[in-house]
């Protein structure tokens, strides 16, 4: 794979304030800098759920591409899917700034952005002009930070988007929107799904399909909650889980100056909480319910292990920081890789193998 980010330029972005760096690559991206996957993807990846056809099961997570500007950019990198967004009713700022920090010797990212996006407007004139492009978007929705009715800007992503997105990812769990992750609570849940899932279903039968509807958790749930919410995402029939979005933790970090910044913390030290809260969500909602896997993959093998912890498909954001879309192509070949290894003729048989040992840990310990 040639591309600008690869090698000497990589290094150069790491130079950059780290929004500046963000916003380089989202132009760069723009104009073609990209580059592209060179290797065809092995087959035996591939995966059909909800009716949409994954090539591989890699993804980029939210928040990469908030405004929807470079989905097709993205997948020509090898992504099997992305996701725009989080993206609210009305455009906002997001907080102040400096709100991304990099902690280089953990291989981690602070950001406490809050929601910054241009809002439905923009992001549905984007996806229109893409409309007969071929690839799979999802669509993150959120609340703006100042909603009276927060259920009300999340039924309203629901409906500005649904004759454009391939999924949606309900975004409940950043922890940058003060009260946003209160609506993990049992009873707002429960009202939240509830008006969100009608109105794809009301949707869906003016499109003549229906769109997945996704949750998605963070990793600081406990135990006892992490419980009422795989119950009520199965009583309202919602379509998935992704585990996990950032965690308020600061477990195990190094030293670093900007550790103790606010915000959520992505990247390598998310990883074994995120697997945790993966394996526990699969082992309580069984083997049906299709669950992305996110948090900390940086490698092959942590995608393999995401995998056996439980996960269907997977999404990554923070390693590109550190290494670059070359990591897609690694990840996808070394998947590839344990499939030969394994004599296995598809991922699915490797789902789960690890559910129990994973699922039995403290993700606090």
């Amino acid at each position: 794979m040639k591309s600008l980010f690869n090698g000497l330029a990589l290094g150069l972005l790491h130079q950059m304030d780290a929004e500046k760096a963000h916003v380089v690559t989202i132009k760069a991206l723009k104009a073609g800098l990209g580059g592209r996957a060179c290797r065809k993807t092995d087959p035996r990846l591939a995966s059909r759920l909800w009716d949409l056809d994954f090539p591989n099961p890699l993804g980029m997570a939210a928040g990469f591409d908030k405004n929807g500007e470079v989905p097709d950019a993205l997948l020509a990198l090898g992504f099997g899917h992305t996701e725009v967004g989080s993206v609210t009713p009305r455009a906002q700022p997001g907080n102040p700034k400096p709100r991304v920090f990099r902690l280089p010797a953990d291989e981690g990212v602070i950001n406490r952005y809050g929601f910054n996006n241009e809002g439905h407007a923009a992001l549905r004139q984007r996806l229109e002009r893409r409309a007969r492009a071929r690839g799979i978007v999802g669509v993150n929705v959120g609340a703006n930070k100042d909603a009276t009715d927060r259920v009300a800007d999340y039924v309203a992503g629901i409906e500005a988007f649904a004759d454009l997105a391939s999924y949606f990812t309900v975004n409940i769990s950043s922890p940058n929107t003060p009260g946003l992750r209160n609506l993990q609570a049992r009873a707002a849940l429960a009202e939240l799904l509830g008006a969100v899932m009608a109105a794809r279903d009301a949707r869906t039968q003016s499109l003549g399909r229906q769109v997945p509807v996704l949750l998605k958790i963070a990793p600081d749930v406990l135990e006892e909650e992490l419980a009422e919410i795989v119950e009520e995402v199965l009583a309202h029939k919602v379509d998935g889980l992704i585990v996990s979005n950032t965690t308020l933790s600061r477990e195990g970090l190094s030293p670093d100056p900007v550790a103790g910044e606010a915000g959520g913390l992505s990247g390598r030290p998310l990883f074994r909480r995120s697997t945790i809260m993966l394996a526990k969500a699969r082992r309580l909602a069984g083997p049906e319910l299709p669950i992305i896997g996110v948090g900390g993959i940086d490698s092959a093998e942590a995608a393999w292990t995401k995998i056996t912890a439980g996960a269907d498909l997977l999404q990554l954001y923070s390693a590109l920081t550190y290494k670059g879309p070359a990591l897609v192509s690694e990840i996808l070949a070394g998947l590839t890789e344990r499939l030969d290894r394994y004599g296995m003729s598809s991922l699915a048989e490797a789902r789960d193998s690890n559910v129990v040992p994973w699922s039995d840990l403290d993700p606090t310990e």
